[in-house]
């Protein structure tokens, strides 16, 4: 059974959210602080995340913060705001994805569940990125020195996803389907900020990116 971390303070919403998960049959921890919610995930670590952005003590961002240095699981921010600045804020934080109140539960609830469906990424071929090696069959990549480059399991997704399609263009459409398991209700801001936290980490000048390049009024595609 999927264990899901729910982090909110409006008891009325934590409540609610509990009971459609359960009911969908998760098992279920919630907290109304981000500081409760990091202490419930170090004693029973959960497969994904919801974490409100409005939290008592820590914001829901600290918390995004504190969770993803420690692991890779799905998290879902959820906020009242939807300027784009604090959306990528969420993202920049580590988040998988920004949803904003008020929400339909339906549409959260499709969310999680198509992060945690989302296929192992699986590739024959290794492939390099200037001194990067990326090999999917064990989802690491490694630098010039042997080192391991941390990307986030979106992050490399993303990466990988783009690999196979051998130069042709992805359109943000196509990744959001590709990488998140999303159609309808996808935001494209989820696509960009990612990949401009993928080029600070895989590209030698993130400004002026030689690998992960955009085509103008189509997408995106990695030359390799």
């Amino acid at each position: 059974m999927p264990r899901i971390l729910i982090v909110e303070d409006d008891d009325h919403i934590r409540t609610a959210l509990r009971l459609m998960f359960e009911g969908e049959g998760f098992d279920v921890d919630d907290a109304s602080s981000g500081e409760a919610g990091i202490v419930l995930f170090n004693r029973m670590a959960s497969d994904v995340a919801i974490i409100d952005v409005m939290l008592p003590g820590m914001t829901g961002f600290q918390a995004c913060q504190a969770l993803r240095t420690s692991s890779d699981l799905p998290i879902v921010i959820v906020s009242a705001r939807d300027e784009t600045a604090d959306v990528v804020l969420g993202l920049e934080s580590g988040a998988d994805d920004y949803v904003t109140k008020p929400f339909v539960p339906e549409e959260l609830l499709a969310r999680v569940k198509a992060h945690l469906r989302r296929r192992p990424v699986k590739s024959a071929q290794a492939f390099k990125l200037g001194d990067l090696h990326v090999v999917p069959d064990e989802g690491v990549v490694r630098q010039l020195d042997g080192s391991e480059l941390h990307l986030t399991s979106t992050e490399f997704r993303l990466l990988t996803d783009l690999a196979s399609m051998n130069g042709k263009v992805l359109s943000r459409e196509d990744l959001l389907e590709r990488v998140w398991g999303y159609d309808y209700f996808g935001d494209s801001r989820l696509v960009d900020v990612h990949i401009r936290r993928l080029r600070t980490k895989i590209e030698p000048d993130p400004a002026s990116p030689t690998y992960l390049v955009t085509v103008r009024g189509a997408g995106y595609k990695l030359v390799l």
